[in-house]
């Protein structure tokens, strides 16, 4: 059996902690490091449903996106979703780990690389480098096998991301070729999206004045939040099963997304 130290370790070669943004709560949450494991379950979003999933699957570690805590926690009572999530996994021993702005920030198995390679992006390079260590940082930037209309764009986006709806601005007056990408909210990076002459710019979390800043220089495309990250859990699974044998790492079977559509 594998404990508990030995996956964080692995994920945390394959994105250091150091890597996280200042406000984040990534890395391993609730747990004892010398836990044997028994299975992992990946997801987006650690809930009271993927909890449930792993109690009934008999495993005792979950590996979220999203780190389930991650405001200031007061109290846990049972009016709050957060802290019944919280309160499940600790009466059953679910370990919560979570890799959420440290996966973001990587070129190479990183959050934003497997949205890039569903839209078949070539040529990939980070949108925002941080100065200090240029291979990683904000978003990624790439080109497509060849120009489209923003149309046929538009429809790629929709069918290789799964996109229920897209917000979008108006496109600008020329093909769609090179496309820059920020998993989550990835609204604070427009202009710079505009510097890197980005044709198009996938993200999420895009407020009304907001889409002004496309400036009608690219077409800016809102794909919503969970759409946007929805393929980490399958990154997860897969770096995690490519390293170990011993216990099996799965993505939860539940969509977390509490957004719907009518």
């Amino acid at each position: 059996m594998s404990q508990l130290r030995e996956l964080i370790q692995h994920l945390e070669r394959i994105a250091p902690l150091e890597l996280q943004e200042s406000y984040d709560n990534s890395g391993l949450l609730y747990g004892d490091p010398d836990w044997e494991v028994r299975g992992v379950l990946c997801c987006l979003d650690a809930t009271e449903k993927v909890i449930g999933e792993a109690l009934e699957l008999g495993w005792n570690v979950i590996v979220s996106h999203h780190p389930p805590i991650f405001r200031g926690i007061k109290r846990l009572l049972p009016d709050d979703h957060t802290a019944r999530t919280l309160t499940l996994a600790i009466k059953n021993d679910i370990a919560l780990y979570a890799a959420h702005t440290n996966l973001d920030n990587k070129l190479e198995n990183g959050v934003n690389q497997a949205i890039a390679s569903r839209l078949g992006l070539e040529g990939l390079d980070i949108l925002f480098p941080r100065p200090e260590n240029p291979a990683t940082g904000t978003g990624i930037l790439g080109t497509l096998p060849g120009p489209l209309s923003a149309a046929d764009f538009l429809n790629l986006v929709r069918e290789r991301l799964l996109a229920k709806v897209i917000r979008h601005t108006a496109p600008p007056n020329r093909a769609i070729h090179r496309v820059a990408i920020t998993g989550g909210s990835g609204a604070a990076w427009i202009a710079h999206a505009r510097r890197r002459q980005a044709d198009a710019y996938v993200t999420a979390d895009v407020k009304y004045h907001d889409f002004f800043e496309a400036d009608g220089q690219l077409l800016l495309c809102d794909i919503g939040h969970y759409e946007s990250e929805q393929f980490t859990s399958e990154l997860l699974a897969r770096l995690i099963s490519e390293k170990f044998r011993t216990f099996a790492a799965h993505c939860t079977k539940h969509s977390t997304n509490p957004i719907q559509y009518f």
